[in-house]
């Protein structure tokens, strides 16, 4: 059976560098596919003997009539029990800002009259419903292309089951958007006021202990584990292949990363392709 991977998401998100992964790794690649010709692409790509088994195309707002087409196309995707992993690729406001001014390009907004902070918010918003259609939702806000690549690669590479994806965070420096779960773990006893561990963190055994230790911790990792058991394989019937949990606390050093690496341990051992990315650790103390 061909693999279709359709990438889309917001401008300046780094589409073109997706497409360029998938092209380095094999699959047949489409830039800015028409959206009204997805379903008979996918359909003559199917029967067509002699092309690969993998291919990638992207779509996004550069086709005028983006809006009017691409989900009715999916619909028919859908109808058609046509199978697909749809990417969607987006960035903070001002990292997308920045990126334009950069390289001094042109948002396809702006031929439209807007300003480019203007197009930036309108495209996201306009994006939102589609966004909640996507398999796979990847923020490359402090990602190089080189880490998008890796991030990729991890979640495409040939092996079974869902790749997971653990962010711990502190709420005081915002949450992550990409989040499919989302815990606050700080109901948790906090290590932080404890004078001998205020300035180590969640990867040090002693603080480990602290936490966990305590049957609050106990009693939530237990419930955890049985919601994660049941939730997880729905998603994989849904289709979803990548699973972004987050768990935060207040400054994202102690108790979220604790808790991250008792649940990736815990989802390494079923089996789950798992990373973790502690994205606050060390800012606080």
């Amino acid at each position: 059976m061909k693999k279709f991977v359709i990438i889309t998401g917001l401008s300046g998100a780094g589409k073109s560098s997706a497409l360029k992964f998938f092209e380095d790794t094999g699959y047949y690649c489409i830039d800015n596919l028409p959206c009204t010709l997805i379903p008979d692409v996918i359909d003559f790509l199917e029967k067509a003997k002699r092309q690969k088994e993998k291919i990638a195309f992207t779509v996004d707002i550069r086709e005028e009539e983006f809006f009017d087409h691409f989900e009715k196309s999916l619909d028919v995707l859908k109808e058609k029990n046509k199978k697909y992993t749809l990417i969607f690729l987006e960035a903070n406001r001002d990292i997308i800002i920045r990126r334009f001014e950069e390289t001094r390009r042109t948002h396809p907004l702006q031929k439209k009259g807007f300003v480019l902070k203007e197009a930036v918010d309108r495209e996201r918003e306009m994006l939102m419903d589609l966004k909640e259609r996507s398999n796979i939702i990847l923020d490359t806000s402090e990602l190089t292309i080189w880490d998008l690549r890796n991030k990729l690669k991890d979640i495409f590479e040939e092996k079974t089951g869902m790749s997971v994806e653990i962010i711990t965070f502190g709420f005081k420096y915002g949450m992550p958007s990409q989040l499919d779960l989302l815990f606050d773990v700080r109901f948790l006893p906090n290590p932080h006021y404890i004078e001998e561990l205020r300035k180590l963190n969640g990867i040090d055994i002693r603080v480990k202990k602290f936490v966990l230790e305590k049957e609050d911790t106990k009693d939530f990792l237990l419930k955890l584990k049985d919601l994660l058991n049941f939730l997880i394989p729905l998603y994989e019937h849904e289709g979803k292949i990548y699973l972004v949990i987050g768990f935060g606390c207040t400054g994202g050093t102690h108790r979220s990363v604790v808790i991250g690496e008792e649940v990736k341990e815990m989802l390494g051992k079923k089996g789950y392709r798992v990373n973790i990315n502690h994205r606050d650790i060390g800012k606080t103390v």
